[in-house]
């Protein structure tokens, strides 16, 4: 049997672009995506701390050390520039090998979105 499982969390970053106009998905800067083992395409759930919105997309690679974290296209409707998120990616694993999965977990400072 297979479960899903967390696989990486990057726990509380601010929103820095809402763009309506864009092909949906997240743009994450990329020390941030390699920081929680996260790749480009990647399916991650998005947690809103502030309205309490979640949504799943992909991923897209954003500049490095820009701290970038921009919702594209419908899900733009889902947040505010300022607003802090969460951003989970799952895997799925056999039951047993989940028991001893350990998840990669990035705590950046959301004030530059940035880890310190």
């Amino acid at each position: 049997m297979n479960i899903q499982v967390v696989k990486s969390k990057i726990h509380q970053v601010s929103v820095t672009e809402a763009n309506l106009h864009y092909v949906g998905s997240i743009t994450i800067d990329e020390d941030l995506m390699d920081a929680a083992n996260i790749i480009e395409n990647e399916k991650v759930q998005i947690v809103n701390i502030n309205n309490g919105e979640r949504l799943e997309t992909y991923v897209i690679t954003g500049e490095r050390g820009s701290g970038a974290v921009c919702l594209n296209g419908p899900a733009a409707r889902k947040v505010a520039v300022g607003d802090v998120v969460i951003i989970i990616s799952y895997a799925s694993m056999d039951f047993e090998e989940a028991k001893g999965f350990k998840p990669t977990l990035v705590f950046p400072d959301p004030t530059i979105n940035k880890i310190l």
